[in-house]
């Protein structure tokens, strides 16, 4: 292990050790009045993959409080350009990467979520040291710290991460008075627009020189969580054998690498919005759990997630026909029936 990695595992043990008692959510009296003009998330985390995963979150506090702002304490840089069609969202405070490599501004961040008096603030994650501390830190009478509630009515998707923490708001919301809201939690969402949609409609066009339907393409995966090349060989002559009437192309990863040997056009940029565009003018995207295959779910078109060692029902692709498989029990003539139903939009997820 070298030098940055043990600064990193002490700094989480230490901050685990400096969170681990921080208290619960505040409890509410019944119709107790509050009026929410000021919220503030905490998600300090730089993946590209947890941060998207707060957008149905967002949703949900933007369309009970349609004029409300929405401050967010992250980490890294990707947030201002994730979430710049959101419209609610106002100040992003924005921990550095590495910490220890910059501790004026680290320090810096931390003191300006006390700038600010907040309504509410919530906190994604509850094993999050980082999060729990700064909704402790801010400035505010009810702080919701993530804990599981003791929900009024149980799901059977509430393990999702994308969806407890907004069952958990909504139940928060109910101790005060609020009117309930049962509707399905909203999908992953860049909000591309129209402009960007169009640039992507370009590039695709560019890349495949013809008017047939595109399947998108993720080969590669950080870890334990990326596929063999002679597994993804495999299932690559089989998706070229059965959907021969389709175009593929491949996203790369800033390695630069194809586990199918570029036998596809491919397509890299440094702008996540901009493969977010080329990847919503496909027709399916297929890939491993990772953050682009949770950037392709935020364009809105059906995903095809591959599960190998997450978990499954905590990171599964949601909505817009998507299907996630576990390929330790799924084949490939399964996987292929999937992708069949799909493709015939005889599956809603």
């Amino acid at each position: 292990m070298n030098f940055s990695k043990k600064i990193n595992v002490f700094r989480r043990y230490l901050m685990n050790q400096i969170t681990k008692n921080i208290g619960n959510s505040y409890s509410v009296t019944k119709n107790e009045k509050i009026e929410i003009q000021r919220v503030l998330i905490c998600r300090p985390n730089k993946r590209l993959g947890n941060l998207l995963l707060i957008t149905p979150l967002l949703e949900d506090v933007s369309t009970r409080f349609p004029d409300c702002k929405i401050d967010l304490f992250v980490k890294g840089f990707l947030a201002p350009i994730l979430f710049e069609n959101y419209k609610n969202v106002d100040l992003i405070f924005k921990l550095p990467k590495k910490p220890f490599s910059n501790l004026i501004q680290y320090f810096m961040v931390w003191f300006s979520i006390r700038k600010h008096k907040y309504d509410i603030v919530i906190n994604v994650d509850v094993d999050s040291s980082s999060g729990r501390l700064a909704t402790k830190f801010s400035r505010s009478k009810f702080r919701f710290f993530g804990e599981t509630a003791e929900l009024s009515e149980k799901h059977d998707d509430d393990a999702h991460i994308a969806k407890y923490p907004v069952y958990n708001f909504r139940n928060y919301l109910n101790q005060f008075g609020f009117e309930p809201n049962n509707n399905p939690v909203a999908s992953l969402n860049l909000k591309l627009d129209q402009n960007e949609i169009e640039e992507g409609k370009k590039t695709v066009r560019n890349l495949v020189r013809n008017e047939n339907k595109t399947i998108c393409l993720f080969t590669h995966a950080t870890g334990s969580k990326c596929y063999s090349e002679e597994w993804w060989d495999n299932f690559y002559q089989r998706l070229k054998k059965e959907y021969s009437g389709y175009n593929f192309i491949e996203i790369l990863p800033v390695e630069n690498i194809s586990k199918i040997s570029f036998k596809e056009p491919t397509f890299y940029s440094k702008n996540v919005r901009e493969i977010g565009a080329v990847i919503a003018n496909t027709e399916l995207f297929i890939g491993a759990d990772s953050g682009i295959m949770h950037l392709a779910s935020s364009t809105q078109i059906p995903i095809f997630g591959l599960f190998s060692v997450t978990n499954l029902d905590k990171y599964r692709p949601y909505d817009n026909r998507s299907v996630g498989v576990n390929t330790n029990v799924t084949n490939i003539d399964e996987c292929i029936k999937l992708i069949n139903n799909i493709l015939l939009k005889k599956v809603e997820c």
